[in-house]
């Protein structure tokens, strides 16, 4: 069919009739096939302009939406969103206002195929046509998609993600975000990364001035969960709003501080995530002030032995090293580089050795400026004490050896070789 096009369209109306006897069928594979079968043909149908043949064959899939096997229903929800994706809002029929309301229970079924089709044709709606359904409706489907964050599949949890930000865009991001913030509290460590996900989707879709007042206020709450989740959702939101994060950097550097001293090493962790983030995105950006703070509390962090918070303090300097340039972290590193204590040498030796492979060029720069005059000095100076020792040596070596031809011994300077 799709082979065919314009070309398929005296078969249509047969093809069609054909479906709906088998959507009848006792067989369930039978009737899945059919159903399938309506989401291959959709485009071609729209090709053909047969815009009333699919609007009858969206009715009958609409009666057909209390079918009891989950394989079926997932398929006809398929052909469902086919035909919406074609058709447009404005003709489908069903309307969307009639449509929504019966997909909101189905959205209950734990089968993986009917929850990724059922989340993907109400998204579609969210996005293209909100306004035909009331907001009162759209909050019971976010209530709902709050349970599809649990999902054991990526491509559900993704899908109803999405599908926040396209409610909180349709209906304001007030309601939508007060359902998220209380999922917070939750213990299930999957679902609370979703929702914080959801809060910075909702952050891209409305702006991030709707929802950062409301998210930083729930950094007050001392709960361990929930201060987790606010500042992953601060490093989701950086990460997504880019070069904007210059508007918002001054308001939320004192909630960072307080993440980089925490005693527990996660807030520490998240907070130099965010932190990156946040450098990459204000880069150029006149922000070098508020990086260089945050850059004191993050790096006395580089001396952390867990090893997902050194990797995070790591991702921080190197974001620190794009937004502020590479000879500020060098200046901060040098103080440590031939320090007595191994342990911390071997930590600065390693931001230096990072230094060296991402921008060495850059580093010429920061170098100490010596004078030629000096340098020739020091340098005439050093080669007269060699001499020296090399005579002292050479006459050591040849009163040592005149009494006998011993081949074993050694000299002062080739022992200390």
């Amino acid at each position: 069919m799709n082979s065919l096009g314009e070309r398929s369209k005296p078969y249509l109306k047969q093809i069609a009739g054909t479906i709906k006897w088998r959507l009848n069928n006792k067989s369930a594979a039978v009737r899945m096939q059919a159903a399938d079968l309506v989401g291959r043909i959709a485009s071609v149908m729209k090709i053909c302009k047969e815009d009333a043949l699919m609007g009858h064959l969206g009715v009958v899939l609409y009666e057909y939406l209390g079918e009891e096997y989950p394989e079926v229903l997932g398929s006809i929800l398929g052909a469902l969103r086919a035909i919406v994706n074609v058709i447009g809002m404005t003709k489908m029929t069903p309307p969307i206002r009639d449509l929504l309301p019966r997909l909101t229970p189905i959205m209950r079924n734990r089968h993986e195929k009917v929850q990724e089709n059922c989340i993907d044709l109400v998204g579609r709606i969210a996005d293209r046509g909100a306004e035909y359904v009331s907001a009162k409706e759209w909050m019971r489907i976010c209530f709902e998609l709050l349970e599809m964050l649990k999902a054991h599949k990526k491509a559900i949890r993704r899908a109803a993600v999405s599908t926040f930000g396209y409610i909180a865009k349709a209906i304001g991001p007030q309601d939508v975000l007060h359902t998220l913030l209380n999922n917070l509290k939750v213990q299930d460590r999957q679902m609370r990364v979703c929702t914080t996900v959801a809060i910075a989707i909702v952050a891209e879709s409305c702006g991030p001035f709707t929802v950062l007042p409301a998210v930083m206020n729930e950094y007050r709450v001392p709960e361990l969960n929930i201060q987790n989740g606010v500042l992953k959702a601060l490093s989701f939101m950086f990460e997504y709003i880019g070069d904007m994060a210059r508007d918002y950097i001054f308001a939320i550097a004192p909630l960072l501080e307080d993440a980089l001293m925490d005693r527990d090493p996660v807030h520490r962790q998240t907070g130099c995530t965010t932190v990156k983030h946040l450098a990459l995105g204000v880069t150029g950006l006149g922000c070098e002030d508020a990086l260089i703070h945050l850059l004191n509390f993050v790096w006395p962090n580089i001396f952390e032995e867990s090893p997902h918070v050194i990797r995070a303090v790591f991702d921080a300097v190197e974001g620190l090293m794009v937004g502020l340039g590479p000879t500020v972290i060098l200046r901060y590193t040098l103080q440590g580089l031939f320090h007595p204590a191994r342990k911390v040498r071997e930590v600065y030796w390693k931001v230096f050795n990072t230094l060296y492979i991402f921008s060495s060029d850059a580093l010429v720069m920061g170098y100490p400026v010596l004078d030629a005059a000096e340098n020739d000095a020091r340098g005439q100076k050093g080669q007269d004490t060699i001499n020296v020792i090399k005579d002292k040596v050479e006459d050591e070596q040849g009163g040592f050896n005149s009494g006998s031809n011993n081949l074993y011994t050694r000299t002062t300077l080739e022992l200390f070789i």
